[in-house]
């Protein structure tokens, strides 16, 4: 599979973008084991075009997670445009347009998957980003549609290969469906099958294991498959689908010291990124995931919790002994 220039080879494995999770830390914990692309957690093209320094430091990136791509959103086109030159001047692998969030602060803006009710917004929107983009290939994330009455995926799936963009994800839900109900992947197999379609599909929606994502594509046909939550806590992920896909068999789950190690190094990249203070804060959302279904972990992470220097925590995490602390059978 290629997005324009972009080889990444057969069945890719992507990190969805994911508000509050998919900082440059976690990115380069999720390339480490396997990522094929990764994502910046969404932006604003207001925040950007108004050099917000959050927005500023959401894009920035380390060269060891490219391919990388910005996302942003938003319902000005103006905004677009310039948020779009702002993100290309960072020099990422790819611009990425969000037409799918279904949060109400950002739909009630015009924005995510707003556009999914106004197909001519979308287009003009998309056309501005991939003017603006020049040579950088321009992909989009969006939904089905805005309900049950507006899934008209295989249309929006040759508008924006018309306008030039190079790769198209669905998450494979509407709107009104947010996070709930089975992802609908019989839409996934039809976008796929489009005729006069060429552009690669990516699938998202449900893939929480390498079984499933296995089953994604058999059952759909597409070219990429983008894991979400499915990620969060369990980086392994990518690399045992990876392996399942090319050998049918499972790799064993991380061992507890795995689990540990990766756990510190994930903590020290949250600080060399965000600062001591600010990077300690942030990592107390994924311990939970990290240390899940381990005996003995409230405890750990409660001591954990208490701790606002890297270096104690470090010292909890890797100083716990198997005999100590172990699997729940």
């Amino acid at each position: 599979m290629k997005i324009q220039h972009i080889n990444l080879g057969q069945k890719p494995l992507l990190l969805a973008p994911m508000e509050d999770v998919t900082d440059s830390p976690f990115r380069q914990i999720c390339k480490q084991k396997g990522a094929s692309v990764v994502y910046t957690e969404f932006i604003s093209s207001e925040a950007i075009i108004r050099d917000s320094d959050i927005a500023m430091h959401k894009m920035q990136f380390e060269e060891s997670e490219r391919p990388f791509g910005v996302q942003i959103f938003g319902g000005r086109e103006e905004a677009m445009e310039g948020a779009t030159k702002v993100a290309v001047a960072s020099n990422p692998d790819i611009v990425d347009i969000n037409f799918g969030c279904p949060v109400y602060k950002i739909v009630k803006k015009g924005a995510g998957s707003a556009c999914l009710k106004d197909l001519a917004m979308m287009e003009r929107m998309a056309g501005t980003v991939v003017d603006a983009a020049g040579d950088f290939p321009v992909t989009v994330k969006t939904r089905l549609g805005w309900d049950d009455r507006t899934i008209r995926i295989s249309e929006v799936g040759l508008m924006l290969q018309n306008l030039g963009v190079k790769a198209l994800t669905v998450h494979a839900r509407t709107r009104n469906q947010k996070y709930k109900g089975d992802a609908r992947w019989d839409y996934l197999k039809e976008l796929k099958n489009t005729s006069g379609l060429e552009i690669p599909i990516i699938g998202n929606g449900d893939v929480t294991s390498p079984e499933l994502a296995k089953k994604m594509f058999d059952e759909t046909g597409v070219d990429g498959v983008m894991i979400g939550r499915g990620a969060i806590g369990n980086p392994w992920i990518f690399e045992q689908t990876r392996h399942y896909l090319e050998t049918g068999e499972l790799l064993p789950d991380p061992t507890v010291d795995q689990r540990l190690a990766l756990c510190a190094e994930h903590l020290r990249f949250s600080v060399a990124h965000h600062g001591e203070q600010y990077g300690v804060i942030i990592m107390k959302k994924h311990y939970g995931q990290y240390l899940k279904g381990i005996r003995n972990s409230r405890k750990l992470r409660g001591e954990i919790m208490q701790e606002k220097e890297m270096d104690p925590i470090l010292e909890l995490l890797l100083n716990f002994k198997e005999e100590e602390l172990y699997a729940v059978a």
